[in-house]
């Protein structure tokens, strides 16, 4: 199942409002993204105003697309979209650009018995 990672920046004058718009999302908002394929969903806030996204999703550009398409998203990034630095499409949303994935645990895990044996039986290699 694709993992989607992205990044933001949050205007630093800004976070403590940010957070607090986050504590209690809308709930058409998150109704809307869990039915567009939204899955395990989360940000992550630094103190210097990096935003980190990530969320699994089964077709991240379906998903996208969906929430896109969405009233309530459309209101939602509206508000939203002044706490941003630098919006080059005018809307949070359109703004993600995905990292790309250079590691895995998981994966690397699967793909290597002797690793995953350790892993399992609690011996170093």
């Amino acid at each position: 199942m694709p993992r989607v990672c992205f990044t933001l920046q949050v205007h630093p004058e800004r976070l403590t409002e940010y957070r607090t718009r986050h504590e209690r999302v809308w709930p058409e908002m998150l109704a809307a993204l869990a039915e567009s394929g939204w899955r395990d969903y989360s940000l992550f806030l630094r103190e210097d105003g990096l935003l980190v996204g990530y969320l699994v999703t089964d077709d991240f550009a379906a998903a996208e697309a969906a929430m896109q398409a969405s009233d309530v998203n459309a209101r939602w990034q509206a508000e939203m979209a002044s706490y941003f630095v630098d919006l080059d499409q005018g809307a949070p949303d359109r703004a993600i650009r995905p990292l790309d994935e250079v590691f895995n645990l998981e994966a690397q895990l699967a793909a290597d018995p002797a690793a995953r044996s350790a892993v399992e039986t609690g011996e170093t290699l």
